[in-house]
């Protein structure tokens, strides 16, 4: 099965970060891409930029509305996500316990819809 490891954080998360600090993280999402891959669970992944750079768009009957980002009312952001192989939700529940995270981390596990 195909799951989604959804990195939800702060957007002001990394503000009270060293240099040092977030250069750590960034080593650590390479060794945890690195540990996947090795085991051919990795399918994919990247880091998004902040929601403020983002636009949501929606459907009003015949008309489209969009607007500039951050569109969500919430404190964390969608920041990234990894798109792994496993052989249920707790084997990706235990990956995704495995990223590097800091105090305004959360991840979200889902399993992706296959047609």
């Amino acid at each position: 099965m195909r799951f989604v490891l959804l990195i939800h954080s702060r957007e002001d998360g990394n503000g009270s970060m060293t240099e040092e600090e977030i250069a750590e993280m960034y080593r650590g999402h390479e060794a945890f891409g690195q540990e996947l891959g090795a085991l051919g669970k990795i399918q994919g992944g990247a880091e998004l930029s902040s929601a403020s750079m983002g636009k949501l768009v929606r459907h009003d009957g015949d008309s489209v509305i969009t607007s500039d980002g951050p569109y969500a009312e919430t404190k964390e952001q969608l920041g990234g996500f990894y798109i792994i192989e496993a052989d249920d939700i707790d084997e990706a529940a235990h990956w995704a316990a495995k990223i590097p995270a800091t105090a305004t981390t959360t991840i979200e596990v889902r399993p992706l819809v296959e047609h």
